[in-house]
């Protein structure tokens, strides 16, 4: 699988603009992926701020990541317009029967597929040897374009979840 999707996120957007990424607990069919296309793009097209149009920008990439940016170099999401956002997030769950706000749920590239693990399940997978410290992580957490990036698909050594690798596994794998 390729995972390559700088190409796919806006250059002409601030490298400070806001990024949310949710997760979705299983991979979309090729149709569910498609209807996610035009509910993303309606909600883009309308999205606004205080009545001004947001500079937004929302995408599924590879068929589980719902990623959305608002380039507030003009004008600020306020908390009503973060609001729809996730109300559209939480309508896209209840159509396609999954979960998007699940953050317990880690996904990771594992033999060039994403693979996901319940965050109670990360030391055994650890110790099984699925994961290692440069195993690529999806870091949902990447909060601007710039973080987007350069930090989404990152080792597991270099994100939050380095403090949870083990002692033992950690110092034969890094």
């Amino acid at each position: 699988m390729n995972f390559e999707y700088a190409h796919l996120i806006p250059e002409d957007f601030h490298p400070s603009s806001r990024v949310w990424i949710y997760q979705s607990s299983r991979l979309f069919f090729i149709s569910e992926a498609l209807e996610i296309e035009d509910i993303l793009n309606g909600f883009v097209d309308t999205w606004k701020s205080h009545g001004a149009p947001v500079k937004g920008y929302a995408n599924l990439l590879f068929g589980q990541f719902v990623v959305l940016i608002a380039d507030e170099s003009t004008i600020q999401v306020g908390g009503c317009s973060a609001d729809t956002s996730v109300h559209m997030i939480q309508d896209i769950e209840k159509r396609f029967k999954v979960d998007m706000f699940n953050r317990q749920n880690l996904a990771f590239v594992i033999k060039d597929k994403i693979q996901t693990l319940p965050l109670a399940q990360l030391k055994y997978g650890f110790e099984n040897g699925f994961l290692h410290a440069e195993t690529p992580y999806f870091n949902n957490l990447v909060a601007t374009k710039h973080e987007l990036l350069n930090n989404w698909i990152t080792p597991v050594k270099d994100s939050w979840l380095s403090a949870k690798i083990p002692a033992e596994v950690g110092s034969v794998n890094k």
